[in-house]
């Protein structure tokens, strides 16, 4: 569950991880109103204006029309999702740069073309840069140990740094059991080449901020830029921070944090079902219970010529109500070319599948072509089930024949369910 950067900052605030102060608002008017209350009228002679969407690069990212995809302007000039004022009437630039971002889309190198629209932007106070850094604390499931990485570069993409620059990438892991130690800490402040003032303020944000890290359940916190005043204190400028699921059973306030209209529509849909589904960009559907088995299913599309549309993990129970909720979510995907059913039986005889899916097929239509592998208990009849139903389903024994059949439906014989 990934969270704006307010709502953030908001939380690394209450470990006394030092943030900018900063407001969010829903509207024009009130960016204009906040900028001017909480800012101007307090002698704050720069803000910033941030568009707040779940996505990286917004600072570079341009604001487009989401009708005719025209790029907005402001000044003559293209608006991007980030825009430091520090001239003119403070509050009216806030207003217009609100007006502007607010019911508009943001196009990002993480959103892709796209785009994401803007509801809420954050108005916040500037503060004077002496330096850009990067910092993020995630899970090295490699390793099974929390990982920090910081760097000098920051302010720039991650992914360039370590392909371009990878010997700037400081890196260390904390072992579980003994935590995150103070000789880490300063590890890093010496690997970022910081002494004085600067070297205690990093060594005090970095220990706070893992502490945040752990303590709120996270999957993945970025600061990026981790920024350095002129006083040498280390303040986190962005912040992104995503929580771990798994742990959602131990955080009721995280429900208030969640913003649905940042997801992906099917992927709300699934959770209501509790459907494991994530969508993809891929043409044929798959359906499989197990985790494991769904991205050897994945795997199996890709060698088969197609592109997996989605992964979907309907779990254990395989039943008709399950069955109809996982046809319905995937036949809402345009995308969608083929669907593959992939199911062990194991838990849950195959038979049992096989009269699902037919039932589950009466409930709802699916108008592009099925191909069903069924193995395990009752494999045989689960397939002559399907055989003898009516219904023109690509039935598969093995997951080779599966490949073969894939490939079938994509290449012109469109046999339908």
């Amino acid at each position: 569950m990934n969270i704006h950067e307010y709502q953030a900052k908001e939380l690394l605030r209450q470990y006394g991880v030092p943030v900018l102060r900063g407001k969010a608002v829903f509207s024009a008017v009130d960016a204009g109103a906040v900028a001017f209350t909480d800012f101007v009228a307090q002698g704050v002679s720069a803000i910033v204006v941030k568009a707040q969407i779940h996505a990286g690069g917004r600072g570079k990212g341009i604001v487009h029309d989401p009708t005719s995809n025209a790029v907005i302007e402001v000044d003559g000039k293209p608006l991007r999702g980030v825009t430091v004022v520090t001239s003119g009437n403070l509050a009216d630039r806030a207003y217009q740069i609100a007006e502007g971002l607010i019911g508009n889309k943001l196009v990002t190198i993480q959103t892709g073309e796209e785009g994401k629209i803007v509801r809420r932007v954050l108005i916040e106070e500037g503060c004077r840069i002496e330096h850009e850094y990067y910092c993020s604390i995630l899970l090295d499931r490699s390793v099974g140990k929390d990982l920090i990485m910081v760097s000098t570069e920051g302010g720039v993409e991650i992914e360039t740094v370590a392909e371009e620059t990878p010997e700037k990438l400081i890196k260390i892991h904390v072992d579980p059991t003994a935590g995150f130690m103070p000789f880490q800490a300063r590890e890093l402040a010496f690997g970022l080449g910081l002494s004085g003032a600067s070297f205690k303020s990093f060594v005090s944000f970095i220990t706070k901020l893992y502490k945040a890290y752990q303590e709120m359940d996270c999957s993945m916190m970025e600061i990026n830029p981790l920024v350095t005043t002129p006083e040498g204190d280390f303040i986190a400028l962005d912040a992104k921070v995503g929580f771990d699921d798994n742990a959602e059973y131990r955080h009721p306030e995280w429900a208030a944090l969640r913003d649905i209209e940042e997801e992906d529509p099917l992927e709300v849909e699934a959770g209501k079902h509790s459907l494991n589904y994530i969508k993809l960009d891929g043409n044929v559907g798959c359906m499989v219970n197990g985790a494991g088995l769904a991205m050897g299913t994945m795997d199996i599309i890709q060698l088969a010529g197609g592109r997996p549309a989605n992964f979907l993990d309907v779990g254990g129970g395989a039943n008709v109500e399950r069955i109809s909720n996982a046809f319905r979510i995937m036949m809402s995907d345009p995308h969608v070319e083929a669907v593959l059913i992939n199911i062990f039986g194991g838990i849950v005889r195959c038979d049992r599948v096989a009269n699902g899916i037919l039932e589950a097929l009466k409930i709802v239509e699916v108008t592009v072509p099925v191909i069903v592998r069924l193995d395990g208990t009752n494999a045989e009849e689960a397939r002559e089930i399907l055989r003898k139903s009516g219904l023109n389903f690509l039935v598969a024994a093995t997951l080779q024949e599966a490949a073969e059949k894939v490939t079938e439906a994509l290449t012109g014989n469109t046999v339908t369910a």
